[in-house]
């Protein structure tokens, strides 16, 4: 389908007609991706600090910032003292999902499609995403939490301390794995530098109202509209 048909969507790469049951997976970047806000910013308002914290998100996100490990500690590092009950009032007061993400999950899960989140943010809002969506993987950071004030610092876990895009990638690929299913059976969206990665591997790439470095290699840009336009594409 040309593009001309399809305005808000741009198209790159895509030789063939594509449908839902080409693919087996898929895996979606949370904050500005298939929800409305970067988690991180708006706990640091809290601190009264989210200025200098956005300014780094942003620069990372346009991947101005190549250390994502080290912006995001930076950017915790911030957090330091807030209290723990700041994290409920940004899921609950300001955490939305952007327009026709739960449309796209449930054709895909209509259509046997495995879903993955994969996120530089954390598991506090990771978790409540999941469950809401009902998705079936996630990987996240964690917030190291003493006497309900956050440290400034992030948990280890048993793959390491930051999901950054190379963990990104090495997840989708161990999920795919996992499945039995070949990346090119998977489908990759997101928005920033950190999501080129995994959208490297994947049979479908797909930005989301992205920043300019990784609307220039997906497959797929949606670039006006919701989630859900990736079904315009994907029949």
């Amino acid at each position: 389908m040309s593009q001309e048909h399809l305005p808000g969507l741009r198209l790159q790469r895509c030789a063939k007609p594509l449908a839902l049951r080409d693919f087996k997976l898929i895996a979606f970047d949370m904050d500005s991706t298939l929800i409305n806000i970067e988690c991180v910013d708006e706990i640091a308002e809290v601190a009264g600090r989210r200025a200098e914290v956005a300014a780094l998100t942003e620069a990372a996100m346009r991947g101005e910032i190549t250390d994502y490990k080290d912006s995001l500690r930076r950017r915790v590092a911030l957090l330091a003292g807030v209290a723990a009950t700041a994290l409920q009032t940004v899921l609950v007061e300001r955490l939305r999902l952007n327009p026709g993400a739960r449309t796209l999950v449930q054709a895909c899960q209509a259509a046997g499609m495995k879903t993955l989140l994969v996120s530089g943010g954390f598991t506090h809002f990771t978790d409540a995403v999941r469950d809401d969506l009902q998705l079936d993987f996630t990987r996240s950071n964690v917030l190291e939490i003493e006497a309900g004030r956050l440290t400034g610092r992030l948990v280890g876990q048993p793959w390491g301390d930051i999901c950054d895009g190379e963990e990104k990638r090495r997840m989708l690929l161990a999920t795919c794995a996992q499945l039995g299913i070949n990346a090119a059976q998977a489908i990759a969206m997101g928005d920033g530098a950190n999501d080129l990665p995994m959208m490297a591997v994947a049979g479908l790439s797909v930005a989301y109202h992205a920043k300019a470095a990784v609307r220039a290699q997906a497959m797929v840009s949606i670039e006006s509209g919701g989630l859900d336009r990736l079904l315009e594409v994907l029949r």
